[in-house]
């Protein structure tokens, strides 16, 4: 999200008039997933920001209280502002919280926000970049993730996860602003991955912490307008690959937004963020209200789940409960939207 910075669905009726699908009633589920995980995002854990390292533990350990058995998790971006004490302050906090197998991130806007802070660490804009290197700030995060590229991908569960992230910022060219910028080299890469994807059949999940314009929650404000330099590039490429499942943070809008999840030619999911979710106006919650927010994604054979949680309350969501069908593990572009009343609490959880 920036640091300068649509309607609920609030009925079956509403829903079926918004997406032109129907109902149905939901049983529980006898079987476990196939695969289960979690997407938070826009953390912004930083050095000296109890409040932030708060909401983050608070998340994690609601996550593994919900869901104890759950393959990986994804924290999409905005890990905190870049700064080497930022990542040692996460580091320590992940070290003392119960975490799945697989951990996977990606490089977002404030990332590079160390170029934004002078050398005493206090933000100074108008020294930008203040001694700081792209370069530096992505070896920053590349050390802390402990992988040698801004974009890579990894296999779960038999399951295809692919982090993309923007490989320049403002010191490249100040019109670039907190958008992701994208290599011809990286968008070839994600390119021949979804080529390969596609005898499969099964869903892939794509994360990037910028949205694509004009699609979920909060990516049509000015802005978020662009998201993406290169999104025309990039939305045809994922357009040519309908079981392609991307999801995106930056906007911090809420869950129980409208368009938290946008049916295109593939699938986009708004993930909101664990430190300040905005709502609808776009405006930033108060801090002492303590809002907190992610996602929790099953797939079954037939079916996909996508669910958000509200990590303060302990519960779920009820206006972000989606529903993707497949067909013989294949994705044919229909979703529901599930109310309170069609899945209970704890619908999710064996």
């Amino acid at each position: 999200m920036n640091k300068l910075r649509n309607i609920r669905i609030g009925s079956m009726a509403m829903a079926t008039a918004l997406f032109g699908i129907g109902f149905a009633h939901v049983q529980a589920e006898s079987a476990a997933p196939l695969l289960r995980f979690s997407v938070i995002s826009d953390i912004h854990v930083e050095s000296g920001n109890h409040e932030s390292v708060r909401k983050t533990k608070h998340a994690l350990n609601d996550l593994n209280a919900t869901i104890p058995k759950f393959d990986a998790l994804v924290i999409n971006g905005d890990l905190g502002q870049g700064t080497m004490n930022d990542y040692i302050t996460l580091k320590n906090l992940l070290k003392n919280v119960p975490l799945p197998p697989n951990v996977l991130y990606t490089i977002g806007n404030h990332e590079y926000y160390n170029a934004l802070h002078d050398p005493n660490g206090k933000w100074s804009l108008n020294t930008f970049p203040n001694g700081e290197t792209e370069k530096a700030s992505q070896q920053r995060f590349l050390n802390f993730v402990g992988r040698p590229s801004l974009y890579d991908d990894a296999w779960i569960s038999g399951y295809h996860f692919i982090m993309l992230g923007s490989e320049k910022y403002r010191q490249s060219d100040l019109s670039i602003n907190e958008d992701a910028w994208l290599s011809n080299e990286q968008l070839t890469w994600l390119h021949q991955k979804l080529l390969a994807d596609d005898q499969s059949g099964k869903p892939v999940f794509v994360f990037l912490h910028q949205p694509l314009p004009y699609t979920v929650a909060g990516s049509s404000v000015n802005y978020n307008s662009r998201g993406v330099v290169q999104h025309e590039k990039l939305k045809e490429i994922l357009s040519e690959h309908p079981q392609v499942i991307f999801f995106s943070g930056h906007t911090h809008w809420e869950l129980a937004s409208k368009n938290t999840l946008v049916k295109d030619k593939f699938t986009m999911v708004n993930s909101s963020s664990v430190y300040d979710p905005y709502d609808e106006n776009d405006k930033p919650y108060s801090l002492n209200q303590r809002r907190s927010e992610g996602l929790v994604v099953e797939v079954y054979p037939d079916k996909m789940l996508i669910q958000g949680r509200d990590f303060t309350k302990h519960s779920w969501i009820p206006q972000a409960r989606f529903e993707i069908k497949t067909e013989s593990n294949r994705l044919f572009g229909q979703f529901q939207v599930l109310t309170e009343l069609q899945r209970p609490y704890g619908f999710l959880i064996e």
